[in-house]
């Protein structure tokens, strides 16, 4: 079986050598590129991210990742979003008193955390939601997380099941509880780095993987 294809989004934001290293040992054939047509006919898209929400939106809108995204998930083509690459999925980010609109694949807000200590950084479980890929065979594991910011909420999941299947939404708690991961469809994003999560992170990536074949 030929290995999956993968882009992994070269927008100048990102711990991007690590999540190409991670999913080349997971067996993906990786493409690091900013490049629209590679990015919009690959198996799959992987769009990091770090720093601050408004600086990871402009890097986006540079190389037009925001149409490659919008196409892909409007065809149903997965893409995968890591810490701030999945925040800015979300329809706003607040920073410093300054809103900035995301990408709005999903409404609400990524905000800062409400805890003592911030940044949240180092190691923690997570609520998996049944019916997870990402997370199968993952219980109880935990996760590295770097963030000082997070959604708190996810609207969709108070959404009618008659109008429409709503997204797995896995938890986490640092203060208070915060969005750690979404699965929605061809759109999944983990707020933690699989990347440098060990075993862990390299099985969630497998798991992300398969569901593309």
């Amino acid at each position: 079986m030929p290995r999956p294809r993968v882009v992994v989004l070269d927008y100048g934001f990102g711990n991007v050598r690590s999540a190409v290293r991670a999913l080349e040992r997971v067996g993906a054939e990786v493409e690091l590129t900013a490049d629209r047509s590679a990015a919009g006919e690959a198996d799959g898209l992987v769009v990091p991210g770090v720093g601050a929400f408004a600086a990871v939106m402009a890097g986006l809108r540079g190389v037009g990742g925001d149409q490659v995204v919008d196409r892909r998930l409007a065809g149903g083509r997965p893409v995968l979003g890591i810490c701030v690459g999945m925040q800015v999925m979300f329809a706003e980010g607040v920073e410093h008193g300054k809103r900035t609109d995301g990408l709005a694949e999903w409404p609400g807000v990524v905000d800062k955390l409400e805890a003592d200590v911030v940044p949240h950084m180092g190691w923690a479980t997570v609520e998996a939601p049944a019916g997870s890929v990402l997370f199968s065979g993952l219980a109880d594991e935990r996760f590295y997380f770097v963030h000082s910011y997070a959604a708190r909420s996810f609207p969709l999941t108070d959404a009618p099941a008659e109008r429409l299947t709503p997204p797995l939404v896995t938890w986490s708690e640092h203060g208070d509880r915060f969005v750690a991961a979404v699965e929605n469809g061809p759109l999944s994003a983990t707020q933690f780095h699989p990347e440098k999560s060990g075993d862990a992170g390299a099985q969630l990536l497998t798991n992300w993987l398969g569901s593309l074949r």
